[in-house]
């Protein structure tokens, strides 16, 4: 009786090499991938409720996003680098210098010859107080709009880019730090704080692939404008909807992406969970996200006006008393620290907006 019995435990173990085999043969994976589609497709659906050009009722897709006031949350971001002040303000001022050493300042030749030519014709258009105003505010325009920018080659472009991503990633990483319970030190930022530059880097290339509709709209503006189509009211008005339309698209698709910037500095974060990760933060919030976004861009520009306008007023009065000044780059200066600051303010306010989103864990409706 004992022989049967080994017979048929040889038999059992003689089907499982049998039944695994047949599981690896090549005509077993692709349902076992599809299977694996299938299930991704079920949790994405399960975790984003809203489908896209299909009317969603109000009381269905309401998510709570408890958030300060624009100005209280401003305000309270401006507190915590003020706290950390010594902190922030040497990183803001090594990003400054790093930026002059590697890749220049703005051209003082270049903006001298601007302010002089506006000197001169602005004589008869421009006259009195609000003459010298309306002179510096163009020649802040032309600083926005990069008229007396250096002319950076390849190798300066891609200096300017790395020290713009490591200071982002520095300031991340000190806020971070100092939120939980630390005592951070500048050094030890810049030497951590690049680790995942490499992952922040894709996120940015597929926040440029979503900016492609923004581009497009300024390529049609330059191009209608050009030609004088714009001229046309109604051409005019089809050509800025059409415009408005792409931009939207593109900020629809960026918002997302943005806070995934602050999401991929996780330390074992990859990019693609962060950009995914993201998406669900978003996902019933996207615009009133979108909107502090748009109010971070609109602060930066305010200040940067106010802190630079200043200086240039001070500059035109000390060069008409001291003509030698005018070789001295006060303004290009002044432009590269308030540039700095601008980096570092921006980093600080996106990571504590995803801090207060991330706390509100509420799921989607």
């Amino acid at each position: 009786m004992a022989a049967p019995a080994r017979t048929k435990q040889s038999k059992k173990r003689s089907k499982k090499p049998a039944n695994l085999s047949k599981r690896m043969q090549p005509s077993s994976w692709p349902r076992r991938t599809l299977s694996s589609l299938k299930r991704r497709k079920e949790e994405y659906l399960a975790r984003r409720p809203h489908r896209s050009f299909r009317l969603t009722n109000r009381r269905d897709y309401v998510r709570s996003l408890k958030l300060p006031g624009y100005w209280a949350f401003t305000f309270s971001v401006g507190r915590t680098l003020v706290k950390h002040r010594r902190l922030f303000g040497s990183l803001a001022l090594l990003y400054a210098i790093v930026g002059a050493i590697f890749v220049g300042f703005a051209s003082q030749e270049a903006y001298q010859q601007l302010s002089d030519t506006l000197s001169e014709s602005g004589k008869t258009l421009l006259s009195g107080g609000w003459g010298e105003l309306g002179k510096a505010g163009l020649l802040i325009i032309s600083g926005v709009s990069g008229s007396f920018a250096p002319q950076l080659n390849d190798v300066q472009q891609v200096y300017a880019g790395f020290f713009a991503l490591l200071t982002w990633l520095t300031a991340v990483w000190l806020l971070r730090a100092i939120l939980a319970g630390h005592v951070p030190r500048l050094r030890d930022a810049i030497y951590s704080a690049g680790s995942p530059i490499v992952a922040t880097a894709l996120v940015l290339m597929v926040v440029t692939i979503q900016l492609i509709p923004l581009f497009l709209a300024i390529i049609i503006l330059n191009v209608a404008g050009s030609t004088g189509i714009l001229d046309n009211g109604f051409l005019s008005m089809v050509f800025w909807i059409i415009s408005g339309l792409l931009g939207l698209v593109s900020a629809y698709w960026a918002t997302s992406s943005v806070v995934a910037l602050i999401i991929v500095t996780l330390p074992g974060m990859y990019p693609w969970q962060a950009l995914r990760t993201a998406g669900d933060l978003v996902i019933g919030r996207r615009v009133r996200i979108l909107l502090r976004i748009l109010w971070l861009l609109l602060t930066i520009s305010i200040a940067w006006i106010l802190l630079v306008l200043p200086v240039i007023f001070i500059e035109r009065g000390l060069s008409s008393w001291l003509p030698v000044l005018k070789n001295v780059p006060i303004v290009p200066i002044a432009i590269s620290l308030v540039t700095s600051a601008a980096v570092v303010w921006a980093s600080a306010y996106m990571f504590l907006l995803y801090r207060k989103v991330v706390e509100d864990d509420a799921g989607p409706a």
